[in-house]
């Protein structure tokens, strides 16, 4: 009982309580209006005699307001599973806007393999990132621009419990809390004229990501990645559409829902639901490397093994070798990073012996291949795979002429 007592939150707005209880599927079964409220959870929500029922005290001028207040979030937090997967999350929070990235997975309800759910948060991740810049205008590869506000952005959001069933990533993301768009500002305790709300931000990601799945349907039904060109004003970006790309890889099904905190007034014309296949990972790869390419200048993308891997700076995007899988172009190349986002995912490749796919700016310096502003596309499956599919393609005519 102790444990319990100590993780109910002071000063709960009943308004607050029953918007919650509401949305969670609790219903409303009698009360007295401005007095109290009772409610029942949804197998029980056909009687207010219920014993489950909870009475929510609504007059907060009331001497007893503050006992009455905390015996109703006592009894809910009884439902140990329910007050710490669902409501205790959004209650300690003011205000939230929720974002959840779900994915099917063949484990147990609300499980997942570890590397799957690590991979899930990264993509997650990443597309709150990719949104985030997206706010202070778009571009077609950001690289490291705007990161900085990006990072200040993600900073103020709160990430919660997976919530049963296909794996959940939730992102709390309290829509009156702020973020400066000055990269010197160390804190909001005081009031800033750089800063701006957070749902504004939060409507970007949204805007970002429905931009990206009608570029899909636009594919779906043409076979053009012209769709993602030009939905770039819109918020696509390499950074976008690879984050998708990590949501939908090795999923059946995956998808991003958004809820808007209701006390505030939802936005309009942004949608708040957004599902992926596993069979939108070719054309999300496809387009991420057209992305990331610079016009200017011959751009390649090799796939490989990760080796000497190198960070001579601190915060630098760092540099790695790549032992090419392909039958055609460089055998061996350096790659030396755009983006430190994507040394960590170097990293996991050569951590996990995977192939790992990257775009970048071809040259050649003495008897060295390098790739600049790179990019890493996305990680694949296993070395030995790879390898032993290319040695198949290499045995398939032994007569054949090596012409690289």
């Amino acid at each position: 009982m102790d444990e319990i007592e100590t993780a109910i939150p002071a000063n709960v707005d009943p308004n607050r309580l029953r918007v919650v209880l509401k949305d969670l599927g609790w219903q409303n079964v009698g009360g007295r209006e401005g007095i109290y409220a009772r409610y029942s959870p949804p197998q029980n929500a056909g009687s207010s005699q219920d014993a489950s029922s909870v009475l929510i005290p609504l007059d907060q001028s009331a001497v007893d307001y503050p006992r009455l207040m905390h015996s109703a979030l006592l009894q809910l937090a009884q439902r140990r599973d329910f007050w710490a997967r669902s409501l205790y999350p959004r209650l300690a929070l003011s205000a939230s806007d929720e974002f959840r990235f779900r994915k099917d997975s063949s484990a147990p309800s609300g499980l997942i393999s570890w590397r799957s759910g690590e991979r899930l948060i990264e993509s997650a991740r990443r597309t709150l990132l990719a949104g985030a810049k997206y706010y202070l205008g778009p571009e077609r590869h950001f690289v490291n621009r705007h990161g900085r506000f990006a990072s200040r952005y993600l900073d103020r959001v709160m990430m919660g419990q997976s919530a049963p069933g296909s794996y959940i990533v939730t992102a709390l993301a309290p829509p009156d809390d702020q973020v400066s768009l000055k990269p010197t500002a160390d804190s909001l305790s005081s009031w800033d004229p750089g800063a701006i709300r957070l749902r504004t931000v939060n409507e970007a990601v949204a805007h970002a990501v429905g931009a990206t799945v009608e570029a899909l349907d636009h594919y779906r039904s043409s076979g053009s990645l012209a769709g993602f060109e030009s939905g770039v004003t819109d918020g696509i970006s390499y950074e976008m559409t690879n984050a998708i790309l990590g949501i939908a890889t090795n999923a059946d099904e995956a998808d991003i829902t958004i809820e808007w905190d209701k006390a505030s007034p939802p936005p309009t014309g942004v949608d708040s639901h957004f599902e992926f296949r596993a069979t939108d990972v070719p054309t999300l790869t496809q387009a991420a490397i057209r992305l990331a390419e610079d016009q200017k200048t011959m751009q390649i993308s090799v796939t490989g093994r990760v080796h000497l891997l190198a960070k001579k700076q601190a915060g630098g995007a760092g540099v790695f070798g790549l032992d090419s899988l392909q039958s055609a172009g460089p055998r061996k190349v350096r790659v030396r990073l755009a983006d430190d986002e994507d040394y960590h995912e170097a990293i996991r490749a050569h951590e996990e012996d995977l192939a790992i796919q990257v775009s970048g700016r071809l040259e050649k310096e003495g008897n060295l291949s390098w790739l600049y502003d790179a990019t890493v596309i996305r990680t694949l499956g296993p070395l030995d795979e790879y390898e032993s599919s290319r040695r198949m393609r290499q045995e398939v005519s032994p007569d054949q002429i090596e012409m690289f």
